[in-house]
C-alpha cells in the first residue's frame, strides 16, 4: 500500500514563506508525478503546481510566480516552496502522487495516492 505524508504547514505572516513536504512510501514504488493543490474553506480544490519525473512542470495562475515545486527522486519526496503568502493562501494544502508499484509477484501496478492535508494559515 502506498501513502504520503505531508508536513511543513503552520502559521505565517504576510509577506512569509513556507516549504511543504511530501513523503511517498510503499514497497517498490516508483513516483512518476506529483502536484500540490489546495482547499479553501467553502472553495472548490484547486491545482497549485505539478511535476513528473522528468521535470515537466505546470502552475496554477493564482500562484505562478510565488511557488517552486521540486522532487527528490532518490527519496520519494515532493516540495512546495512558498514565497509571498498572503492571507488568500489559507487553506488545507494537499500532495498527490502518481507512479507505479511493482508487487512481490513481478507486476507492477499504477497507484494515485493523497496525502491527509496540511494547514496553511497566513495572517494579515
Amino acid at each position: 500500500q502506498v501513502q504520503l505524508v505531508e508536513s511543513g504547514g503552520g502559521l505565517v505572516q504576510a509577506g512569509g514563506s513556507l516549504r511543504l513536504s511530501c513523503v511517498a512510501s510503499g514497497s517498490g514504488i516508483i513516483v512518476a508525478a506529483m502536484a500540490w493543490y489546495r482547499q479553501a474553506p467553502g472553495k472548490q480544490r484547486e491545482l497549485l503546481a505539478a511535476l513528473t519525473r522528468d521535470h515537466s512542470t505546470t502552475y496554477g495562475d493564482s500562484v505562478n510566480g510565488r511557488v517552486a515545486i521540486s522532487m527528490d527522486n532518490a527519496k520519494n519526496t515532493g516540495y512546495l516552496q512558498m514565497n509571498g503568502l498572503k492571507p488568500e493562501d489559507t487553506a488545507i494544502y494537499y500532495c498527490n502522487a502518481k507512479g507505479f508499484q511493482r508487487e512481490k509477484t513481478g507486476w507492477t501496478s499504477p497507484f494515485e495516492v493523497w496525502g491527509q492535508g496540511t494547514q496553511v494559515t497566513v495572517s494579515s
